[in-house]
């Protein structure tokens, strides 16, 4: 029975991902590139909406400075969020991590220093590219 768990699991996990087309897998490429390729990427594809929401949640918990920042400032920002705080940083990895299979567990734990590196300049990249969704929150007028 409990194989049958792990084999839906799994199953589940892989079947909710998002395909990337646009990736390419090689025998050049280093293991730490494809589990970046294979895994990682489809993985912050699939939670973009909720690492999105986690980050403007970050905002306002900061007391919404980033709303008075120039877009070079706020680039910064992001950046500097995602490699130095901790409590996000490790919020975020979390959010990445429990999508994984028990075997790219088992992958990750083996170099998971170099792997973490990875997700975060991925997850950091996305926050970037979709930096025009980092805009303040205008109040609705009542009609």
């Amino acid at each position: 029975m409990k194989i049958y768990k792990m084999d839906s699991r799994q199953f589940n996990l892989k079947s909710i991902r998002p395909d990337i087309l646009s990736t390419t897998i090689n025998d050049n490429m280093s293991a730490d590139e494809r589990f970046q390729n294979l895994v990682l990427r489809p993985i912050i594809k699939f939670q973009n909406d909720l690492l999105i929401e986690v980050f403007r949640n970050y905002i306002e918990k900061h007391k919404s400075v980033f709303y008075d920042l120039s877009l070079e400032k706020r680039l910064d920002y992001i950046e500097n969020a995602i490699q130095k705080d901790m409590k996000l940083r490790n919020s975020m990895k979390g959010m990445i991590i429990g999508h994984f299979t028990v075997a790219e567990y088992g992958i990750y734990i083996e170099n998971s220093s170099a792997l973490n590196k990875r997700m975060m300049n991925l997850v950091k990249d996305r926050l970037l590219s979709h930096i025009q969704l980092f805009e303040k929150p205008e109040l609705l007028a009542a009609v």
